[in-house]
């Protein structure tokens, strides 16, 4: 990560520094910045102790012959304090003024990388709805994306929809037997809800003839294979690869139906993709590639079937084509890498957002990618991410295995609505407006909690408690954000800040905490992108927002006769706004301008 101005300031003077005292050059690598703790007075610390071996001195005499050297010759730096092999900085007023007052809180996107990186995410069944564990991957992916949008990325979101195989066609079956032509439209039902239905029947039917067969002295395991409802699911399969017009013309009608179903909780989550990949059209992928590496020996042969053998590497071997020539996932998934690269010329990273359950299978993808000779295998990434549960009891599906997405979403709109009501803040609102807050509160829950856990982190979703307004969550920040437009709004003119006011008082430490978080802001935006984790900059926009709720409970802004001041703190406050409204766009959360 580059370093900011301050920061940079500060290397090359401590750089001077160390030349002056020690007669030594250090390697800015060396310098590590951190924010001081809120227990010794400064704004910016560096640890001295990787400049012992160099400096020669014990680690107080070392900090003290810097913090010396900055005072003299930094103007920015007006006093420092020596805690242990620490020296922590006092940055001048004037800084943290200027950096406000010339609007740099405002500029929070970064200068184009001229990087491509391709982001996938979603990647359902066509056999059911969205599930909670869909809600958490497509959030992560998404703001993922934005998150790398805004850092100066150019950004392809996608999603493989895994559209073909043996659980499709066991909809297809029960929709056949027990349908009766049922449609979305004559049964009122989302697609992908109705065919998720089927889905279920035919689990259901499948149990019961297993149930009766093993009555007729059959063991279970004999009669799992040979029960009627699934050898005619493996048969439409066949059907369906050998493109018989009738499976092919239900498989799209089918699917077309999933796929309305998926648009309307796609468009509800605020997610969307620039391209669409189906496994219909790349399951076919890779083969040519695995006997491709066959003959430059990357791969061997046994028993007729292609394999890898990645032991050396300490991972197993691995199966990539079948003796009958049949592929399997590990095959398509390489044939799909390749051809993304060849789409799109130039893209420089290609980022995986799937469940930890799917560790082992990029570690294997990503190493077989390497050995075939790919560069761009070193850049590919698996966005890994911990799974999500709910407190016992609550909220479990129609299904009664998963909670739906679509469920899930209106419970916490309808969490929303409940608590907005007894708050009676709304009678201003139309109903039509009270709807669109409510479904922007609820929203704004689901994705912040579920956005500022590390990702890595299995995790427990609470609907009522991600709808506290003074809690840490989404509807609090938003809450803080509508008070600040409100306030601008009230304010019209009179936050007109010129730079002449800009050294006649001192700041209070409410407002030097404010704008140093806002400085902060870029820095932990690039960390966020480095480490594709969301968290860090949701952590952050909740730190700003509760600085400013400190200051404003407080200090006086409308009310403060002091013409400068007042200015002044309507800047501070819009540029919260700014900074508050960028973070949250980059978690996919809107904010309302009133609330």
């Amino acid at each position: 990560m580059s370093l900011d101005p301050l920061q940079s300031v500060l290397a090359s003077a401590v750089q001077a520094a160390f030349t002056h005292h020690f007669s030594k050059e250090l390697d800015v690598k060396l310098i590590g910045f951190q924010q001081t703790r809120p227990e010794f007075e400064g704004d910016v610390t560096i640890n001295v102790f990787p400049f012992l071996k160099l400096s020669g001195k014990g680690p107080e005499q070392t900090a003290q012959a810097i913090g010396e050297h900055l005072v003299a010759n930094v103007p920015v730096v007006v006093r420092f304090n020596v805690v242990k092999g620490f020296l922590n900085l006092v940055i001048a007023d004037t800084y943290w003024l200027e950096f406000l007052g010339n609007g740099e809180s405002d500029h929070l996107s970064f200068p184009s990388t001229g990087k491509k990186v391709m982001v996938e995410y979603s990647s359902p069944n066509t056999n059911k709805p969205l599930h909670l564990g869909h809600l958490r991957n497509n959030f992560l992916g998404h703001s993922v994306s934005r998150i790398l949008q805004t850092a100066g990325n150019e950004v392809v979101r996608v999603q493989v929809i895994n559209d073909r195989g043996i659980h499709i066609c066991k909809s297809m079956v029960a929709w056949q037997k027990f349908g009766n032509g049922e449609t979305p439209e004559s049964s009122g039902t989302k697609g992908d809800k109705l065919v998720g239905k089927y889905y279920v029947e035919f689990d259901r039917e499948m149990k019961r003839q297993i149930e009766g067969s093993i009555t007729s002295g059959r063991s279970k395991e004999e009669a799992e294979k040979e029960v009627p409802i699934l050898l005619e699911a493996q048969a439409m399969l066949l059907k369906w690869e050998a493109n018989d017009p009738e499976v092919r013309a239900l498989w799209e009608k089918m699917n077309g139906w999933v796929y309305e179903g998926f648009n309307s909780t796609y468009t509800r989550m605020g997610v969307e993709f620039d391209k669409l990949y189906y496994e219909s059209q790349t399951y076919v992928l890779g083969k040519n590639d695995v006997l491709e590496g066959l003959k430059k020996g990357v791969f061997y042969e046994k028993d007729g079937a292609v394999w890898v053998d990645n032991t050396p590497e300490g991972l197993d071997e691995k199966v990539l084509l079948r003796r009958d020539g049949t592929s399997v996932y590990m095959t398509q998934d390489i044939g799909t890498a390749i051809k993304r690269f060849e789409e799109y010329p130039g893209l420089s990273k290609l980022i995986y957002t799937v469940g930890n359950e799917q560790d082992y299978h990029f570690k294997v993808l990503f190493l077989i990618l390497k050995k075939l000779g790919f560069s761009w295998a070193d850049e590919l990434f698996h966005l890994s991410y911990g799974m999500v549960d709910l407190p016992t009891g609550k909220m479990k599906s129609r299904e009664g295995t998963v909670v739906d997405a679509d469920e899930l979403m209106e419970e916490v709109v309808n969490e929303a609505r409940a608590s907005g009501e007894q708050l009676s803040k709304l009678d201003e609102f139309s109903e039509e407006e009270k709807t669109a807050l409510f479904e922007m509160i609820g929203l704004a829950a689901l994705k912040y909690y579920l956005l500022k856990v590390d990702p890595k982190k299995r995790m427990l979703f609470d609907p009522a408690a991600s709808i506290d307004l003074q809690g840490h969550t989404g509807p609090f920040i938003q809450y803080t954000y509508a008070r600040i437009r409100s306030l601008l709004r009230k304010a019209g003119t009179m936050g007109t800040w010129s730079h002449e006011y800009m050294v006649t008082w001192p700041l209070l430490p409410e407002e030097r905490n404010i704008i140093k978080l806002l400085h902060q802001f870029p820095g932990v935006l690039a960390e966020s992108a480095a480490r594709l984790d969301p968290s860090s900059i949701a952590n952050h926009a909740y730190e700003v927002v509760k600085a400013y709720n400190t200051f404003y409970q407080s200090i006086p802004v409308m009310k403060e006769e002091d013409v400068s001041k007042r200015a002044f703190r309507i800047i501070l406050s819009a540029a919260v706004a700014t900074n508050t409204k960028k973070a949250m766009w980059c978690l996919g959360i809107e904010v309302p301008e009133r609330m």
